[in-house]
């Protein structure tokens, strides 16, 4: 059973956000373009794993006796 939230509430936007970071905003910059691509490709990277654990995701069943 996948989570939805997971995939499309955290993983989704952390990976269009990191490549906005990446691919629009790096080139504005001038002397920190390296460490600016950087952190944008971190925050995509840790999207896609946050994509992926939302794939595997599983509620587990609560018995209280």
């Amino acid at each position: 059973m996948t989570s939805k939230a997971i995939i499309l509430g955290v993983g989704l936007p952390m990976v269009i956000f990191g490549a906005f970071i990446a691919l629009v905003i790096a080139p504005l910059t001038d002397d920190v373009v390296s460490t600016i691509e950087f952190v944008g490709s971190l925050i995509g990277i840790l999207g896609v794993v946050f994509m992926i654990a939302g794939l595997f995701y599983r509620k587990e069943i609560i018995v209280s006796e």
